[in-house]
């Protein structure tokens, strides 16, 4: 990583007509495939982060190398599930059933995250019209709960405690983050997270970094395809021409990836941040909102991050100081707005997310979020 030093305090302001309200501190990074540090916004952009959610791709990494999706036939959308953060909708829940079912006949009571209130408001008070009282299969986790149940199947390690750190699939997991993150396993620490699963706390920089090689591991397994499509072609190929294979944990990255991008829905659902933005990037980028105020991004190689000197892929992530999660959704937009992360279309869905205007009980607009920040001038 390199010197992150001299930051200035950083800002999204909510505004109530025209006056400054309240200020939530932001911290955010940006860094290359290698670890390399590209750009950083506020006091501490290595600031230890409880990753939340943020987590889930590479606690999937820890299920899939189980062979728990080939085992239990889990497809991509299955997969995109056990990343997710859902909203309860109806497909989520079904899904999430089946996968209980399908990972080695586990039922509702064998989950450990509890109910609670769906993400979104609306959705809330659908549930409470409706008389649904949400239980565990209900939680925006139960994916991710239902795909390790299936993976301590697989490796015949039961489901007692299967979400505690001593647990050999959470061993598994705290291994990862270790190798991935290229922390030492005391510079990671764990807590217990909202759903109950052990969750890690690292610098924001290596969980960009994370981020970043998810993004890396499609680019090699496309140039790997590519190259091996065009050898098999020509007999004239030079050694120095042909790309390694991808190893296993990269091909399971690749398709952990794909399967996000691919099934946006399946990661959040309607009207969320993380769908919206997956959609308008197609097979370009993942994101992945945590709790309080985190959010990570992997975005594969193109021409806006050679541009802003990446060498390969590139990794954003982002810390509201508070916790306040529509300050993160907007402060992750405005980000990617001044990257230059794709194009204005390709944005353009995020900017209800970036400009969400504050409205008050009587319906009326009295303010919303500004970003008096430029992460291009740290």
């Amino acid at each position: 990583m390199g010197s992150l030093t001299g930051n200035h305090p950083a800002y999204v302001v909510s505004t109530r007509t025209g006056i400054v309200e309240n200020r939530h501190e932001i911290h955010a990074i940006v860094t290359d495939a290698g670890g390399r540090c590209l750009r950083a916004l506020g006091r501490d952009p290595r600031r230890l982060t409880l990753v939340r959610s943020a987590a889930k791709p590479f606690q999937a990494l820890a299920v899939a190398e189980t062979g728990a999706l080939e085992r239990f036939a889990f497809g991509d959308a299955d997969l995109a599930l056990v990343c997710a953060s859902h909203s309860g909708e109806e497909r989520h829940v079904a899904r999430a059933q089946s996968m209980l079912a399908r990972g080695g006949g586990h039922v509702e009571a064998d989950l450990r995250c509890g109910g609670h209130a769906a993400i979104l408001r609306a959705r809330d008070e659908e549930w409470m019209r409706k008389g649904i009282v949400p239980t565990p299969v209900w939680s925006n986790c139960s994916g991710k709960h239902a795909g390790v149940l299936a993976a301590a199947r697989a490796i015949g390690a039961g489901a007692e405690g299967y979400h505690e750190l001593a647990h050999p699939m959470q061993q598994r997991v705290k291994k990862i983050a270790e190798e991935l993150s290229g922390l030492e396993p005391e510079e990671i620490k764990w807590a217990v997270d909202g759903c109950n699963m052990a969750s890690p706390a690292m610098p924001l920089s290596n969980l960009a970094h994370i981020y970043a090689q998810f993004a890396q591991a499609v680019d090699d397994d496309v140039a790997s395809s590519s190259s091996s499509s065009s050898s098999s072609t020509s007999s004239t190929t030079s050694p120095e021409s042909k790309k390694a294979a991808p190893s296993p944990r990269r091909r399971h990255m690749a398709r952990i990836f794909s399967a996000m991008n691919t099934y946006p829905e399946m990661v959040a659902g309607e009207d969320r941040f993380c769908t919206a933005l997956m959609r308008s990037f197609p097979g370009r980028l993942i994101g992945k909102v945590g709790a309080e105020g985190c959010y990570a991004i992997g975005v594969r190689e193109g021409e806006d991050t050679r541009r802003l000197g990446a060498e390969g892929a590139l990794g954003i992530a982002i810390k509201v100081e508070d916790g306040n999660m529509d300050v993160v959704y907007a402060a992750t937009a405005e980000i990617l707005r001044q990257l230059c992360i794709g194009t204005e279309e390709e944005r353009e869905a995020l900017e209800v997310f970036r400009q969400k205007p504050l409205v008050n009980t009587a319906g009326l607009v009295t303010g919303g979020y500004e970003c008096p920040f430029d992460i291009m001038l740290e």
